[in-house]
């Protein structure tokens, strides 16, 4: 059989893959559990970009499943084993700040911006599209191909957790939800929430009571946004100013203004994936440190006092007595993604901690709960997903590595992230693009695109890699 020029049969579909990418990014599909419905569990907008998937891969001839409306698969081929490819169709927030309308998926300079452009609409389209390469060549396959579409991804993995409970685990696979080269390993994740113990009566009263405070939705999103209630005894235009000048200090955008008496201050930061909270700026940790410095009554002291201690400008879990790090993975993170705080509950953290792949979290865990005790906190949730590793020796990296340098003419290489993909819940899985070397990683920030070039790229990229891992 002549040599397939896999990128020529990319440019073939070109239009019809940029308006199906299009059309899928133009869903709102995101988690909405305030509106569920009997066949909408995680709410509409996710529900249509599955049915999106389902029917697209039904009118293409692939045999399409629904697995209980939280995830469903496409498939093609036959043979003993199962080659997976694991996408997801749920987007985070979009956030403010944005250029044009972020599920209006416009076209401009060679990019489709959206959410979910590149996390992770875009590159399931490229895997789909890669797929019905596959199947439309006619080529030999000996592995039943599948893609597994998900639904809650972002959120607490519903889908994958369901889908996996009912069907078949395949034999090896990939998610397109990442980086290129290639991902073989994945860091653990434990989502952690720290609450604050309060004493009965509040001895004492200090100058400034905080009413309310809070800061952030997501444990994976760093907050760009924090807001605060103060009731003030005494000069409110000295605690303005001493904002304003904390605030310039640090360069950050902010706002205050009086409502029935009470003082509210407002923060902006900037928002980034939770794995790497340096690429962000923390509105709730910015504003929690200048409220730290205040007199405050006593709970309300406590707990700031706390967070400037043990997060602001920390995370790598140094003041907490946590840091760790090793060479396949690299360090221990931690993102303090929700924080609030109210007169009647006290404060709580939410945070995520991505640990590295041979840190023993248990011990780590329990280091953690000592300090809390001594002041006064405790962690009453607790969420822990454990690291995933596969050797660099196994058939599937060597094919992809393959496949990879053929297709860019670029050396590949492992890398190792601090974020969660599917590929984990896959015992032989790794992450596989879309995202080239060199390009900023914009996933869960404003103006998030995909570069068409790099679409199309990572197109004939998938469909060589699922025609040789299902040989």
């Amino acid at each position: 059989m002549s040599k397939i020029n896999w990128m020529a049969e990319v440019e073939k579909r070109k239009d019809d893959l940029l308006k199906d990418t299009q059309n899928l990014l133009h869903i709102k599909s995101l988690l909405d559990e305030e509106n569920t419905f009997p066949d909408a569990p995680l709410g509409k907008g996710v529900k249509e970009a599955l049915d999106f998937m389902l029917s697209l891969g039904e009118k293409d001839g692939f045999i399409p499943k629904n697995v209980g409306n939280l995830a469903g698969h496409l498939e093609f081929g036959e043979g003993e084993e199962l080659l997976g490819i694991l996408c997801h169709v749920d987007v985070v927030p979009e956030g403010d700040g944005w250029t044009s309308d972020p599920f209006a998926a416009e076209i401009r300079e060679g990019k489709i911006f959206a959410r979910g452009a590149v996390d992770d609409k875009g590159p399931t389209m490229a895997a789909y599209y890669a797929m019905k390469i596959v199947k439309e060549l006619g080529l030999p396959v000996n592995k039943r191909i599948r893609m597994i579409v998900g639904t809650d991804e972002e959120s607490d993995w519903r889908c994958v957790d369901h889908y996996f409970e009912n069907e078949e685990m395949p034999t090896l696979g990939f998610a397109p939800d990442a980086d290129f080269p290639i991902i073989n390993a994945e860091k653990g994740i434990a989502d952690i929430d720290i609450v604050q113990k309060l004493p009965v009566e509040e001895e004492g009263k200090g100058n400034i009571e905080v009413l309310s405070f809070t800061s952030g939705k997501r444990y994976n999103m760093v907050p760009d946004h924090a807001t605060v209630t103060l009731n003030i005894i005494g000069n409110q235009m000295d605690v303005v100013q001493r904002f304003t000048d904390f605030m310039k200090k640090h360069e950050l955008e902010h706002q205050s203004h009086v409502e029935n008496g009470e003082l509210i201050l407002e923060v902006k930061g900037v928002s980034a994936h939770g794995m790497e909270p340096k690429k962000g700026i923390n509105a709730g940790l910015f504003l929690g440190e200048f409220l730290s410095k205040l007199d405050l009554n006593p709970s309300a002291s406590d707990y700031f006092k706390f967070v400037s201690r043990y997060f602001f400008n920390d995370s790598r879990g140094v003041s907490l007595g946590v840091a760790y790090s090793d060479e396949v993975s690299g360090e221990l993170t931690i993102n303090p993604g929700k924080l609030s705080y109210s007169r009647q509950s006290g404060g709580s953290v939410g945070l995520t901690c991505r640990y590295s792949v041979t840190n023993k979290f248990d011990e780590t865990k329990k280091k953690l709960d000592e300090l809390l005790e001594v002041n006064g906190f405790a962690i009453n949730k607790f969420k822990d997903t454990k690291p995933h590793y596969v050797d660099e020796n196994e058939f599937l990296i060597q094919t992809l590595k393959k496949v990879y340098e053929e297709q860019t003419g670029e050396k590949s290489y492992l890398i190792a992230i601090g974020g969660g993909t599917y590929a984990r819940s896959l015992k032989s899985g790794v992450a596989f693009g879309p995202l080239f070397p060199g390009r900023p990683d914009i996933a869960h920030q404003k103006d998030e695109y995909i570069e068409i070039d790099d679409l199309l790229k990572a197109t004939a990229i998938y469909a060589q890699a699922i025609y040789e891992l299902a040989q």
